[in-house]
């Protein structure tokens, strides 16, 4: 082969290796990403912020730097997983782990987090959760139709049991339950309310509750686990590649990077377990 020869099909493989880094760079596939508001975990931005919370953030920092791009749908949690159900959205970034396998998604291996609960009481109240027993004659507040199933049979048995109605307080509302429920603590109309830790810690640095009320662990017997769930309307080998890539990027994120990310918004993981 000449020299001539040599340097020609050289330069036309430098122009074949540039086409195709130009096409990869101009090529970013799109995933419907529908979420509800969930602070400080999923949030809807707003006219003043434009965060979208701790998971979201998570969820653009694992697909971004595999080339996708996120495409969001700010919907209630029904409305999202029926999304997911036909298709219309991809991805549903959190969803409470169930034994019940027929879904219309499949849930990833790596969940988002496994959160601890915590009780809400009032500063000075040194009551504390050992088992349902202790509950007895407590005022509990919750949300309509909440289940905390997964965390505590017994909590969610005891809610339930109209026995106890006198002693379950169910607050109604839209974004604003969980605020009216701590300040109901406060004005003492009820003596305690359980969730998340990281939104306990959210919504008492928001409302600048801390001198009048606190955290109590220990929480609910077992602890919240999330996963990310995807629509089985996405073909299996594409799908099977989604769930790798949000379960390779969960577990690279784990560590500083993911108490840097809950720092953004205030908050940080106290588990004492």
């Amino acid at each position: 082969m000449s020299k001539h020869n040599l340097l020609g099909r050289l330069f036309i493989l430098v122009l074949f290796a540039v086409g195709l880094g130009t096409g990869r760079a101009g090529y970013a596939e799109t995933l419907k990403v529908c979420y509800d508001q969930w602070p400080p975990l999923t949030i809807f931005p707003s006219n003043g912020s434009s965060a979208r919370g701790v998971v979201i953030d998570m969820f653009e920092e694992v697909y971004s730097a595999q080339g996708y791009e996120l495409e969001f749908f700010e919907v209630p949690l029904a409305r999202g997983l029926a999304m997911v159900s036909d298709g219309l959205c991809d991805i549903l970034p959190e969803y409470v782990e169930a034994v019940n396998t027929e879904n219309d998604f499949v849930y990833a291996n790596e969940p988002t987090f496994a959160y601890t609960t915590a009780f809400v009481v009032r500063r000075d109240d040194p009551w504390r959760y050992l088992g349902i027993q202790s509950i007895k004659g407590k005022r509990v507040a919750t949300g309509p139709g909440w289940d905390y199933s997964s965390m505590s049979m017994s909590y969610q048995s005891y809610i339930d049991d109209p026995n106890n109605a006198d002693f379950v307080e169910v607050i109604a509302g839209y974004d604003d339950v969980v605020d009216r429920i701590l300040r109901m603590i406060i004005e003492d109309r009820v003596d305690l309310y359980a969730d998340n830790e990281l939104v306990l810690q959210h919504v008492l640095n928001r409302l600048n509750l801390h001198d009048e009320l606190q955290i109590a662990f220990p929480g609910l017997e077992k602890k919240l686990v999330e996963r990310p769930i995807f629509s089985k309307k996405i073909p299996a080998e594409k799908r099977q590649e989604l769930i790798r890539v949000w379960d390779e990027g969960r577990l690279s994120i784990k560590g500083e990077k993911e108490s840097m990310l809950l720092q953004k918004y205030g908050v940080k993981l106290e588990d004492p377990s």
